[in-house]
């Protein structure tokens, strides 16, 4: 650009006034070979009859603009009175006088010209267009304004780098976020998902030709939830907006094991089939799952169809505690479950007596296999849905006092009965012998009363 930008003129200083000189190029001698006027002249010269430019006002504005976009800069006056309006870069070259342009630089164009603005547009802006831009009125006194041209220019790239492509979980992760080339710095920020992640440090590093180079770190540690998860690195920058990168990580772990039942629904009785299903997730997948028997070996009769486990009749001798056990290339997992196997249900006949008879029940105490396994979360089952039938020893004790308080009163009845029966029982030998002197006397009167007793009466009418 500079290269095809034109000589500026020498500064002179007015010899009469001593105001502050124009810049005189080949568009001022065109303007003044125009009005047949000597280039040597000052310009301020051609307006030394003009009023004073105390009621004028010269106004602009500082421009921000983003690399390759395009400026346009304004000088506006207030009040003009045809004065002449000129525009100059920051090495004071004439851009334009009045509607002319000397400077040969075709990113100038002119948008709008007229007594009152001089309007220039900047077209594919570079850094070097960076400065103070001068807006001249030529009154008298001259008048100027200065506009000021920023120019932003945003990360020209954002690189995330790690350090492999795959992680173990339970490993450390660290990842470098880099914006190049960016005027002013950025700010750089990580995201997990919607989640916001704090950086370990950042680092900000001048460059050449007011460019700076920012670096931050992140440093987390694998987990199994992070499998697929984008890691986003955002930078802010007022040239751009939503600038961002993301790296998604490749995390493997051990397999997660877990035992369901498959059938039957409920309890587990002598003689049924009961299928149990072995669940086994990992990555990668888990290569090989085996079933056995902790502290025996498997029944006989058990078959070992894939990942299920497959009684066919059930019997007491199964009980125990069954481990399916899982594992690749990170680890190994397993989760075990409980059997206990029931009597096969039976109908008693209806009893032929009224003889109460008291039943005793007794509850199977069951041993659980609690022995630590490679996966805390994993917990021993029963072999049903349902529990053990347990008889409550509140029932029995309230049927044992009924029968205690019916016994009681049973004989609280009998005792009273007897107390109203009690006296003294004679024999007809002993009829008598309260009034007898002797026992033959006593003997006599009995025998003499009976018969008085059993005499019939005569009555005469």
């Amino acid at each position: 650009m500079r290269g095809e930008q034109e000589k500026s003129s020498t500064r002179t200083r007015h010899p009469r006034r001593g105001v502050r000189p124009a810049v005189i190029g080949p568009a001022t001698h065109h303007y003044y070979k125009h009005q047949q006027i000597h280039p040597r002249t000052s310009p301020i010269d051609l307006y030394q009859g003009c009023p004073k430019g105390e009621h004028q006002n010269l106004v602009t504005e500082d421009i921000t603009v983003v690399e390759g976009e395009v400026a346009i800069i304004s000088c506006r006056v207030k009040n003009n009175d045809d004065s002449v309006i000129q525009l100059l870069n920051p090495n004071r070259q004439t851009i334009y006088f009045r509607d002319v342009r000397p400077l040969k630089d075709s990113r100038f164009q002119l948008v709008n010209f007229s007594s009152n603005e001089l309007r220039v547009s900047l077209s594919n802006v570079t850094l070097e267009d960076e400065g103070r831009y001068l807006c001249q009125l030529y009154t008298d006194p001259p008048q100027e304004a200065f506009t000021t041209i920023t120019v932003l220019v945003p990360p020209h790239n954002l690189v995330i780098d790690v350090q492999k492509d795959t992680y173990v979980e339970g490993e450390e992760v660290e990842m470098n976020c880099t914006a190049l080339a960016s005027k002013p710095a950025g700010t750089i920020r990580w995201f997990q998902g919607n989640k916001a992640l704090t950086a370990v440090k950042t680092d900000v590093e001048y460059m050449e030709e007011r460019m700076f180079r920012v670096r931050s770190q992140l440093v987390l540690t694998a987990k199994r939830e992070d499998d697929g998860i984008p890691i986003v690195c955002l930078v802010d920058h007022p040239a751009v907006k939503d600038l961002q990168t993301q790296q998604y990580l490749d995390v493997q772990y051990k397999p997660m094991v877990s035992v369901s039942v498959k059938y039957p629904q409920g309890l587990t009785r002598e003689g049924e089939t009961l299928e149990l299903v072995c669940s086994a997730t990992g990555k990668p997948r888990p290569e090989s799952i085996l079933w056995q028997r902790v502290d025996d070996d498997l029944p006989e009769h058990v078959l070992i169809l894939g990942d299920n486990l497959l009684f066919g009749n059930l019997n007491k001798t199964d009980n125990g505690t069954y481990r399916c056990e899982a594992s690749n290339s990170v680890g190994s997992a397993s989760a075990d479950y409980t059997l206990f196997v029931y009597d096969h249900p039976t109908t008693l006949p209806p009893p032929t007596t009224t003889t109460t008879t008291t039943t005793t029940t007794t509850t199977p105490f069951i041993i659980t296999d609690a022995s630590a396994t490679t996966e805390p979360a994993v917990h021993d089952t029963w072999a049903g849905d349902e529990t053990p039938l347990v008889v409550d020893h509140a029932v029995i004790g309230g049927v044992v006092a009924v029968v205690v308080f019916a016994m009681l009163c049973l004989l609280i009845i009998l005792g009273r009965y007897f107390a109203r029966h009690k006296g003294t029982y004679f024999t007809h030998e002993a009829k008598g012998a309260d009034d007898a002197a002797d026992a033959d006397t006593a003997i006599i009167n009995a025998e003499g009363g009976q018969n008085s007793c059993e005499e019939k009466k005569e009555y005469f009418i």
